[in-house]
């Protein structure tokens, strides 16, 4: 059965120390006049009934950009800032639906059918987590992890995964079955790393 909008909850991991941006808060640094987190939110909206935004710091900020779309603000339940398994975590513990469609909050242009061909590619493969990943001209590939779409129903085993100490975004999704989907538009997964980058993006306006 296909999965519809309606059974995906969108989530903006926007939790993050910010460490190679000097410790900001990456989703709220501007791009043509707006912080990033506002351009994610606009792409991810259409793609998912409901919003949730994964934020540790400023949520007064995060509420106020996620208000025209209805999302949720959800802070980690760990200590620590711990990685974008806890923003995970928080999402799929606040999510009604099936399915939870995640993206950072530093990737301006994501793809606009991410959730339509990651559902696609979950339903055709029975599997519990679909992940982008990109194909360069030399024929190299990069995996985007936390552009993904999992069933909520996997909460509790990634709850016990991060009790135990572990971090590492690949090695949970290796505990389940994991299908990657091939992207040709490389600079949709464009994220900024410093602020120099962020810069450097003001006289691009992303892909068509």
């Amino acid at each position: 059965m296909q999965i519809t909008r309606e059974q995906i909850t969108g989530l903006l991991l926007a939790g993050g120390r910010g460490m190679r941006m000097g410790g900001v808060d990456k989703g709220l640094q501007t791009l043509h006049g707006e912080p990033l987190a506002a351009h994610v939110l606009r792409r991810l909206a259409p793609q998912a009934g409901a919003l949730v935004i994964s934020a540790n710091r400023h949520p007064d900020t995060y509420a106020a950009l996620g208000a025209p779309f209805g999302a949720a603000i959800v802070a980690d339940t760990l200590p620590g800032f711990p990685g974008p398994l806890a923003g995970l975590l928080a999402g799929l513990r606040a999510s009604a639906t099936p399915y939870l469609l995640s993206a950072p909050c530093d990737s301006p242009w994501l793809p606009a059918d991410l959730a339509a061909r990651l559902a696609h590619a979950l339903n055709a493969n029975q599997a519990d987590i679909a992940t982008a990943t990109t194909v360069d001209a030399d024929g190299n590939t990069s995996l985007h992890p936390v552009f993904a779409l999992l069933r909520t129903g996997l909460a509790d085993d990634l709850s016990e995964f991060l009790d135990a100490g572990e971090r590492k975004v690949r090695a949970w999704y290796a505990r389940h079955r994991t299908v990657e989907v091939v992207f040709t538009d490389e600079r949709a997964f464009y994220n900024a790393n410093s602020l120099q980058e962020l810069a450097d993006l003001e006289g691009d306006r992303g892909p068509g």
